[in-house]
């Protein structure tokens, strides 16, 4: 327990040798902690600080997405009285955001954002894997909430540097590059791969929450004071940043906790047992003699890039990443925009809250290609089947989410987005994870950082790449155009993983001419 953090200490000094009693209504829950029960109550404890963690970065990447159709909008269609509170030199827009390329200015508001995200996070899976993955996150969720914060004091500073935004941008962005490689690595500590498709289906949930939560905080201060829209963010993701601190347990050992990614001798090839400068005896404690099973601990060294590269699916799934991402952090930070232009009869803060349904989808989506990808233990499958319908639905919507009723057009916003998160959702956690423990890792744990570093890291350069060409192709309000791109690019992110697909198929008709022999 030397490596607990002060506040599960403090938890355990108040909680020990007492039950804990919750009444609600007429029944009565006892919750004994006993050692049987240690291991569910730590990784109810690391599921819930992981997703508030990850559900506040994306709440603070929300914002600009809002605030964008305020910086420069129509005038005349304004009515200066509503909004009084803004001085003399922010009515209506807000230099340099000014222009007829106003739309590329912005557009380089994301673009070095997620640029500077693309390369922070190869960065940022190899140092996780050698730091102390608490400390990691809690420094980069602070520094995130203070960079995410500046961006909404230049409103109340009066700053209309274009460099000062930019500048605020790439720094929020290299600081949130610390969250992704440093959750995914202790989900991975703790959670084995049973039912991990319908887990982290569940769990990255946090991806829309934070979305919808940005969205809506955001919408709040838009059309009067926006630079609260970014410093609430900020205090949000700080606060945060201290409870993980405080409570977050990244390994098991480090409470006394078993391991789900030890290795059985009995289970392991004789290759494994062979390799005395890699693998090293542990007996299972006394507490556990029924089993009498040995298991194998791997001396944990950190991989290189080229190592995770060769780890067998990590190439395809990561290039398929690249596309995916690009359609889904296009709407992240283009929607709000697009519906606003769309639709004029509806404010900034309206067209936001609409926004916020595509991520509600987003949740669903997730959950589905979780379920699915553990039925049928085929993800490559599960994402190339929504890839292929997601490319209809994207037309049908450029096509008629403009004109649409009100009804429509918020099932076309649900239906598109868990299709467009739902590979993207299933990519980034549940086949990050098993690639980041596969077999041929010996169950290092100190790989998964890196794995998922390297898929998500691929993946943010098209999230980088997608937005940068929306701003630019959308300067002339040349929508269709960019819906092309989003089909084009969901079609590539298909054929990079028919491959993958070919073998599972393959796979499922030899298991199935065995079982019928």
């Amino acid at each position: 327990m030397a490596g607990a953090p002060m506040g599960i200490f403090c938890c355990l000094a108040i909680g020990r040798r007492c039950d804990v009693v919750w009444r609600w209504s007429n029944l009565t829950f006892k919750c004994a902690l006993r050692c049987r029960d240690v291991n569910s109550v730590y990784r109810i404890l690391i599921l819930s600080l992981t997703f508030m963690c990850y559900a506040s970065y994306h709440l603070t990447r929300k914002p600009i997405s809002v605030v964008k159709s305020v910086l420069n909008q129509n005038c005349t269609s304004l009515d200066y009285n509503k909004t009084k509170e803004l001085n003399s030199t922010t009515w209506c827009d807000w230099p340099p955001f000014v222009g007829d390329n106003s739309d590329t200015l912005l557009g380089s508001l994301d673009y070095s954002f997620l640029f500077a995200y693309a390369i922070g996070i190869f960065f940022s899976g190899h140092i996780a894997e050698r730091v102390d993955l608490r400390y990691f996150l809690t420094g980069g969720m602070m520094l995130s909430g203070l960079f995410t914060a500046m961006f909404g004091l230049g409103y109340f500073w009066n700053i209309h540097s274009l460099y000062y935004y930019i500048f605020v941008q790439v720094m929020a962005g290299l600081f949130q590059s610390t969250g992704w490689p440093a959750v995914i690595a202790v989900i991975g500590n703790w959670f084995g791969k049973g039912s991990r498709g319908l887990i982290m289906g569940i769990w990255n949930a946090h991806t829309s929450i934070g979305n919808i939560l940005g969205a809506l905080i955001a919408g709040v201060w838009v059309d009067t004071q926006w630079g609260w829209s970014f410093i609430v963010p900020g205090f949000v993701i700080a606060g945060v940043g201290l409870l993980l601190f405080l409570f977050l347990v990244p390994s098991p050992d480090l409470v006394g906790c078993r391991s789900p990614n030890a290795i059985n001798v009995q289970n392991t090839p004789s290759s494994v047992e062979g390799e005395d400068s890699h693998v090293e005896e542990e007996y299972a404690p006394e507490t556990t003699s029924l089993i009498t099973n040995r298991e194998v601990k791997v001396k944990e060294i950190p991989i290189t890039f080229i190592g995770a590269l060769r780890i067998p699916g990590v190439l395809e799934f990561s290039l398929s990443l690249f596309f995916a991402k690009l359609v889904s952090y296009t709407f992240l930070f283009w929607l709000p925009n697009y519906i606003s232009e769309t639709k004029p009869d509806l404010s900034a803060s309206e067209s936001a809250d609409l926004s916020t349904l595509f991520d509600v989808g987003g949740i669903l989506g997730g959950i589905l290609a979780g379920v699915l990808a553990d039925h049928t233990g085929a993800s490559a499958t599960v994402c190339c089947v929504m890839l292929v319908i997601t490319a209809p639905l994207l037309y049908i919507y450029n096509v008629t989410g403009a004109t649409a009723s009100n009804a429509l057009n918020v099932a076309l916003l649900m239906i598109c987005g868990a299709f467009v998160n739902g590979p993207y959702s299933l990519i980034t956690t549940a086949v990050s994870a098993d690639l980041g423990t596969h077999p041929s890792l010996l169950g290092n744990s100190k790989a998964l950082a890196t794995v998922s570093a390297v898929i998500d890291g691929t993946g943010s350069i098209g999230a980088a790449i997608g937005p940068l060409l929306t701003g630019i192709i959308a300067s002339n309000s040349n929508w269709q155009s960019v819906f092309w791109m989003l089909i084009g690019s969901n079609m590539i992110a298909f054929l990079l993983l028919l491959r993958l697909l070919g073998k599972e198929l393959r796979g499922k008709c030899c298991r199935r001419r065995s079982s019928s022999l």
